[in-house]
């Protein structure tokens, strides 16, 4: 419809729910007209609004999707934590001091486990101001060997008529014991008020060695009372029996001097 105001000419749209028609002004509005242009301009934005959030969703996915990609063949750099520990090693050549030739045989291996509980206090002072004790579960090995080397001249008689051989050897001797590292470990450990003071100075730095020389002392003290060296004595006789034996030799006969 248009209208001409002083010769300007206004049009106004239609389907817009305001009268068409000059008929039409005077006349009850339909309110119906009204709800259907509301409706369709605010179902248009809503429809707009979700479609952005789709492409967005989906364009966050496909970044997703790439960036997993390139971390899973490896071409995504690796930033490493810049503030990372690092440990540096200034220790100096090893110096080679001397070269000892053996003529060992080792028989037999024992290990051990022991659980060494020191404790360090003062009397009538309490655990919470001055204590230091450490549990320490220490693993180590002992090899019991035979040293041929300290094998006499009459300690060998051989008779190639009779095929005998007769030998006597030196008592087998106990390795001293090697602490396994791998294997041990403070278990628990409780220090008093002024031990934790004295860790902040310096502390001792002996302890663990004197622990270590605690443990070594124990493991060997059972290996020389679990019967390692009888085995051993034994694997030996039975090894140079075979061995003797295979080279033609009948009667074997195998001594071992007292401990």
């Amino acid at each position: 419809m248009a209208r001409s105001d002083d010769n300007k000419t206004v049009e106004y749209p239609s389907d817009t729910g305001w009268p068409s028609e000059a008929d039409d002004i005077g006349k009850p509005l339909d309110p119906g007209r009204f709800r259907d242009a509301t409706r369709m301009e605010l179902a248009e934005p809503r429809r707009s609004g979700w479609r952005g959030l789709f492409w967005l969703a989906g364009v966050i996915a496909l970044i997703a999707v790439l960036l997993l990609g390139l971390r899973g063949i490896g071409l995504w750099p690796n930033f490493g934590n810049p503030f990372a520990e690092q440990s540096t090693d200034r220790s100096q050549p090893v110096l080679l001091k001397s070269i000892q030739d053996l003529s060992r045989f080792t028989a037999a291996s024992g290990n051990f486990e022991v659980v060494i509980d020191v404790q360090q206090n003062r009397r009538f002072i309490p655990d919470i101001i001055f204590n230091e004790r450490t549990l320490f579960v220490a693993a180590g090995s002992v090899d019991a060997y035979v040293d041929f080397a300290k094998l006499t001249e009459d300690g060998l008689k051989v008779d190639q008529t009779t095929k005998t051989v007769e030998l006597k050897l030196p008592a087998p001797q106990l390795e001293p014991p090697r602490i396994d590292n791998d294997r041990s470990y403070v278990f628990a450990e409780q220090r008093g008020i002024v031990n934790r003071v004295g860790d902040l100075f310096g502390g001792d730095p002996n302890r663990l060695q004197q622990i270590l020389q605690l443990a070594e002392q124990k493991i060997g003290d059972a290996a020389r009372g679990s019967g390692l060296t009888e085995r051993a004595q034994e694997n030996t006789r039975k090894m140079l029996d075979g061995m003797l034996k295979a080279l033609g030799f009948t009667t074997v006969t195998i001594t071992f001097a007292a401990p």
